[in-house]
């Protein structure tokens, strides 16, 4: 009775505060996972207005009038947060490099609700997409999301992904001389500060969330080169000053070390993938707060496939057998180094809804449980600058909550196995 008591008191000083709080929904949680605090909570309360949590106690309680959610045997965790994917396609060679010649944009967009129903149903309820050959799609899958049109995670979206003549994201690469045509800012090749600054500002016009941009060669794009430096320093300085002005997160692929240097210098917010990352690139990111996302589940799966006789074509094959096998060395150095670390897949290259596999990877690295949870919640939150909304079960924050059998504290691979899903205060899976 005291404990029902506490509650409404705390609901009504958050009424006077000027928060409206009448849970609607409360789950009882045998264990709560609390990133905040780095440790978990048993027989928990989260209480739920809407799509937001309006309290987290202690104890199995039920407000008067609230559906009760029965996870007590169950651990429950915020919903996870993939920094990197690519909804809009998944790596199937040699097929998928023809796509871009008989899919329309309302077949990519179609099947992406597909990929976006698997990853929200692996208990990935935000991710940042970092580069389309489709904008309209992508971001229409964005918009159709957030009506509730469709099922699938919150996404932020880079758009058109921005390279340099031949370079990662130039969409032109490998194909006819008489079909390349001169592509420029607005289709994400520039050359130059002030097609930097242009390109930007089109990502502004079209409705990217954030900036990506592949400051190295890479793996699957049809050019020799997977790590070599694709562009000079004014541009990279360009881009982040541009985005700057606009709010963007700014993110870079890059495998080779002197590329990315020259991105943390400008002063970029993630280094994706990292591959060949040096002993001074770590202490540049150190120095300057640079977030590392590692993708080692698109390098483990780009070297199963390296393996196998006509999966990727000539170009690609020796870059995936080289540079993908590395990524999770690089992820163990940079985690001893004390970099910040963000989770993300590059799903999409690998399957989308494996996305958890990535956990099990950074732990076998040498990542503590714990951290690694943390990497895809309040980390992610905080790459994204919206740590006042996600990342956490914490009142205020969006109501998005998973949950597992098992403890992943002692076997992070439960997390591969969702049993609850929640987005919003929304239930997209349920615990049988």
């Amino acid at each position: 009775m005291l404990r029902h008591c506490l509650i409404a008191i705390y609901l009504c000083t958050l009424a006077t505060a000027g928060v409206h709080a009448a849970p609607d929904t409360v789950i009882h949680a045998g264990r709560l996972v609390d990133v905040d605090a780095e440790r978990v909570r048993a027989e928990v309360s989260v209480l739920i207005e809407g799509d937001r949590i309006a309290a987290v106690e202690e104890g199995f309680v039920t407000p008067d009038g609230a559906a009760v959610i029965d996870l007590s045997g169950h651990t429950v965790l915020p919903g996870f947060m993939d920094m990197h994917v690519h909804l809009d396609g998944e790596l199937d060679p040699p097929a998928s490099y023809a796509e871009d010649y008989y899919m329309n944009s309302a077949d990519i967009a179609l099947r992406a609700t597909i990929y976006a129903r698997r990853t929200l149903e692996a208990g990935f309820t935000t991710v940042r997409d970092l580069g389309t050959g489709d904008v309209p799609a992508l971001l229409g899958l964005r918009d159709a999301i957030d009506k509730g049109y469709v099922v699938g995670p919150r996404i932020f979206a880079a758009g058109k992904a921005i390279g340099t003549t031949g370079g990662h994201a130039d969409p032109t690469n490998g194909i006819r001389f008489n079909l390349r045509g001169d592509p420029g800012p607005k289709e994400g090749v520039v050359n130059g500060a002030e097609d930097a600054r242009k390109a930007v500002r089109q990502r502004y016009k079209d409705g990217s969330d954030v900036i990506k941009l592949t400051v190295t060669g890479g793996v699957l794009s049809l050019a020799k080169s997977g790590d070599n430096p694709q562009f000079m320093a004014d541009e990279v300085e360009a881009i982040v000053a541009t985005a700057k002005d606009y709010n963007f997160v700014v993110a870079v692929h890059a495998h080779g070390a002197e590329g990315m240097k020259r991105a943390i210098r400008a002063g970029v917010d993630s280094v994706e993938h990292g591959t060949y990352m040096d002993d001074e690139a770590r202490k540049l990111m150190k120095q300057r707060g640079t977030w590392y996302v590692p993708t080692i589940s698109a390098g483990k799966w780009v070297a199963e496939l390296s393996e196998q006789d006509g999966k990727l074509p000539a170009v690609v094959r020796p870059k995936a057998a080289a540079i993908g096998p590395q990524i999770q060395d690089t992820f163990a150095r940079a985690w001893d180094a004390g970099v910040k670390i963000a989770f993300g897949t590059d799903a999409g290259v690998s399957p989308h809804g494996t996305n958890a596999r990535e956990f099990r990877y950074m732990v076998e690295a040498g990542m503590p449980p714990m951290e690694a949870i943390k990497a895809a919640t309040v980390n992610a939150a905080a790459l994204l600058r919206v740590s006042d909304e996600l990342g956490s079960i914490a009142p205020g924050r969006y109501a998005d909550i998973v949950a597992v059998a098992g403890d992943p504290l002692k076997d992070i691979t439960v997390l591969e196995n969702m049993a609850f899903v929640m987005k919003g205060g929304e239930v997209f899976l349920t615990a049988e």
